[in-house]
């Protein structure tokens, strides 16, 4: 089903509820590409991860809704090595390349506690953790 309408822009209806949060640029980001996609490979999916993967280009996931990136680009190793056949393990939004002060500044807007101490990989996962669990409450 199209993500978008005849104007270009995304039916909120037909997104996911992360997304339904977010501004108007992630959702148009989001509707076209799986729109796309889904012309190239079919409804399902694919569709999906491509869409998610144009996505997480620019915006990075915060609790329960998608943020503008300070940098565009890859936001794990994931999506750096690209592909049908994707290598590592994907950081489910979280830009895991950006700074540890960023990711710091991320883990304190999100109250993680023991935040100071944790190391740049903890606090991802730190922050993965508290955006599931964010996104479940939410819905």
């Amino acid at each position: 089903m199209p993500k978008t309408t005849k104007s270009g822009q995304a039916k909120k209806s037909e997104l996911p509820s992360t997304l339904k949060k977010s501004d108007a640029k992630a959702q148009r980001t989001f509707a076209k590409a799986h729109d796309s996609a889904a012309d190239e490979y079919g409804e399902g999916e694919r569709a999906h991860r491509v869409a998610y993967s144009a996505l997480k280009h620019s915006y990075e996931k915060v609790g329960d809704h998608w943020e503008p990136k300070d940098e565009k680009g890859p936001s794990d190793k994931r999506a750096e090595s690209g592909g049908p056949n994707p290598k590592g393990e994907s950081a489910e939004g979280v830009n895991a390349n950006a700074s540890k002060k960023h990711l710091l500044d991320v883990a304190r807007r999100l109250d993680i506690s023991g935040r100071s101490t944790m190391s740049k990989d903890e606090l991802v996962s730190a922050i993965k953790k508290a955006n599931r669990r964010e996104s479940a409450r939410k819905r």
